[in-house]
């Protein structure tokens, strides 16, 4: 199989088959606005977010072929050849559940860890929630996932089906991005609902750093990081970025950073700004990121 032929079939599923489906979902979500007389969009915030997505997107045609190739590599060290063991359907079941492993793993780690906060941390500064808050994806995002889903091939998991079914797994991302969507019953247990992943998107002091599973919620109660949605979700930064330029965002962390790490005292403290928990200081508290 040639790759670069392989990755552009994949970039044609998701234009065209992903692209009318969201769009449609903005179509409803537009309606059910003007049906209520609410408004869950501003032009400046969906034109930043539009201006993220356009990095993130070029970054990711950068870094495809890096990516792919690193899965391809990673799979010759496979612990197991899932393709040959499990049938089609079942195969593509596995391999969403271990995405959504890999996912929640990458996810919490860019929550708890600084340099990669300060990547993620633009996904968060809307301080709207709708199916366009979906695109307001990192710029570095693509780069910096690369160490993290290469080790799915090791698991057993062949790239190509990584990717199709990765595919998948980024469209359900889409759906959680809205307000319009209420609870939805027992599908709460075991799935990242719209309820769930607003949730994940609020400021509110018990719905920080929760929720972090794209696909399957009760990867989180299984681990002690779930929260259901009870009160109104306030959206955004717990400071908020008052930003919705995209060049801003991208390096308002980093600038940060770089202020912290001249006050360092010492290499561990170095260590500790870039790679310890947002928001640590020095005697205040532990370096190791906490959950």
């Amino acid at each position: 199989m040639e790759i670069r032929s392989f990755l552009g079939v994949t970039n044609e599923m998701v234009y065209l088959v992903g692209l009318p489906i969201v769009f449609a979902l903005i179509a409803i979500e537009v309606l059910v606005m003007a049906l209520k007389g609410v408004r869950y969009y501003k032009w400046d915030d969906t034109l930043g977010t539009l201006g993220m997505l356009a990095g993130n997107v070029a970054m990711g045609a950068v870094t495809k072929s890096l990516f792919f190739g690193c899965m391809v590599f990673t799979y010759q060290y496979r612990l197991i050849d899932l393709q040959a063991a499990l049938p089609p359907w079942l195969l593509c079941l596995v391999a969403l559940f271990l995405i959504d492993v890999m996912f929640y793993i990458w996810h919490r780690a860019s929550h708890r860890v600084r340099f990669l906060w300060a990547i993620h941390l633009s996904h968060h500064a809307s301080q709207e929630m709708n199916f366009a808050v979906a695109f307001r994806q990192p710029v570095l995002a693509p780069l910096f996932k690369i160490p993290f889903f290469s080790f799915l091939p090791i698991l057993g998991l062949d790239p190509t089906i990584i990717v199709v079914v990765g595919t998948i797994s980024t469209l359900w991302g889409v759906v959680g991005h809205t307000q319009i969507v209420p609870k939805l019953g027992i599908a709460e247990w075991f799935l990242n609902t719209p309820s769930a992943h607003r949730v994940h998107h609020g400021t509110n002091r018990q719905y920080v750093d929760k929720n972090y599973a794209n696909m399957f919620i009760f990867i989180d109660r299984l681990l002690g990081t779930y929260e259901p949605e009870v009160e109104p979700v306030r959206y955004g930064l717990s400071t908020q970025a008052n930003t919705n330029n995209p060049i801003s965002l991208t390096s308002m962390e980093w600038r940060n950073i770089w202020k912290d790490l001249k006050t360092a005292g010492s290499l561990q403290e170095v260590i500790c700004y870039v790679c310890g928990p947002p928001g640590w200081k020095p005697r205040y508290q532990a370096c190791a990121p906490s959950a």
